[in-house]
């Protein structure tokens, strides 16, 4: 798991999700706006943690802790379905299923993710 460094890619994509809902983006005054179109590329799994900081996770595989509580900005850039959970360890019903290649706001807590077997 990375942490550290803002990724531009889940700030862009925070950006585009939060317009896209309607709300306000959570990189609208951020660093994106400086830097314009995004050229970086960031781990294959990204999201906005509830501590205000991106983390990323370079190589998913089954099930992962979501280090600073993911929920808000979330992009799933790799080839497996990714469910979030609200409990550690991947237990119970995920809050939320998210398709290879998705970008979104994910609007409820979660503590963990488990990838699926795909590519």
């Amino acid at each position: 798991m990375r942490t550290g460094s803002v990724p531009v890619l889940l700030l862009a994509a925070a950006a585009t999700a939060g317009a896209a809902a309607g709300s306000g983006a959570y990189a609208a005054d951020g660093p994106t706006a400086a830097l314009g179109t995004p050229t970086a590329v960031g781990p294959a799994f990204q999201y906005l943690g509830t501590d205000d900081r991106p983390h990323g996770i370079d190589a998913p595989k089954g099930c992962v802790a979501a280090l600073g509580g993911g929920g808000r900005a979330v992009s799933n850039k790799t080839g497996k379905s990714v469910a979030l959970y609200r409990e550690p360890g991947c237990v119970g019903t995920p809050v939320e299923v998210l398709a290879p290649g998705a970008v979104k706001q994910v609007p409820r807590y979660f503590s963990s993710a488990r990838f699926s077997a795909g590519s």
